[in-house]
């Protein structure tokens, strides 16, 4: 379904993508199935074996690098397990651009047996080491909390002057995860943080280009890409997910008749230590009362 140049598609991806026009698209940023078990509701991103998820992988980005312009980008989003299969094959077949490590913070439950995992890998590539890609710096600038925010002076300029309060960012970017009752929330186990797809669609895109996801999910992507004035299209096959799209994206109001409205509700069934406490004391307390 689509409107005012924004695309929800409701299928596979692969499939789709082997419709489409050659370098017809401008950024593609695909948060895939990382192949860990996820329940999506009514699939899993499970694959029989290693080697087969690998070889879906190499089929979907083919189709991907086929529709990118020759001046786009890629960014891949993979279990850090499989990004260094996914990174031996992009630098082998197309050219790998820089690995971004999304940090974010730990609220949860941490293992006590191993370090536990604060970080998603991030892939940025693009066709060829000899194509030209779009990369926006002045738009994604940062403030430099060194010298600047001490006021020093560099001294290895001609003349002399104080440092630059902005900088563009390394590549380690630091965003919280989306929580259960923030505005931006979504019921969808692992969306991504539109803190996180702005930058990417800033620096890698321009007003009017066309901003293609191919594992759309919560549609972060899409919902970014409309309010910065980009073109998008958005493939998911969980029916449920595409409805969402729908109502983020402003393209409809309702489906089959089904008035479409925010899910407030949790994907996730795991509680916090305060709400176990809770839980525990509140079965106390009826408990004390039987008796």
């Amino acid at each position: 379904m689509e409107k005012d140049n924004n695309l929800v598609i409701l299928g596979d991806s692969l499939k789709v993508m082997q419709s489409m026009k050659n370098n017809s698209v401008d950024l593609i940023f695909a948060d895939e199935p990382y192949n860990i078990g996820k329940d999506f509701g009514n699939n899993h991103d499970s694959w029989n074996s290693t080697e087969d998820y690998i070889s879906w992988n190499k089929k979907w980005i083919s189709e991907a690098m086929r529709i990118l312009k020759n001046s786009g980008t890629i960014y891949v989003m993979t279990a850090t397990q499989f990004m260094p299969f996914i990174d031996v094959f992009m630098q082998s077949e197309y050219n790998v651009l820089s690995r971004i490590v999304w940090h974010y913070d730990s609220s949860g439950v941490q293992s006590k047996k191993m370090f536990g995992s604060l970080y998603e890998p991030i892939l940025m590539s693009n066709k060829s080491s000899t194509n030209k890609f779009i990369f926006n710096a002045q738009d994604v600038l940062v403030e430099a909390k060194t010298g600047a925010k001490r006021k020093l002076i560099d001294y290895r300029k001609n003349p002399p002057r104080p440092y630059n309060t902005k900088k563009l960012p390394g590549n380690v970017w630091e965003f919280p995860r989306v929580r259960y009752r923030m505005k931006e929330y979504e019921n969808h186990p692992t969306q991504k943080p539109e803190s996180l797809l702005e930058r990417i669609i800033k620096v890698s895109s321009n007003v009017g280009d066309v901003v293609f996801d191919p594992f759309a999910g919560s549609f972060t992507t899409g919902a970014v890409a409309r309010k910065l004035g980009r073109k998008n299209i958005s493939i998911d096959m969980n029916r449920d997910y595409y409805k969402i799209g729908l109502r983020r994206l402003e393209i409809a109001q309702s489906y089959k008749g089904e008035k479409l409205q925010k899910d407030l509700g949790r994907k996730t069934t795991n509680k916090s230590k305060k709400s176990r406490t809770i839980d525990n004391q509140l079965s106390l307390q009826l408990d004390m009362q039987n008796d």
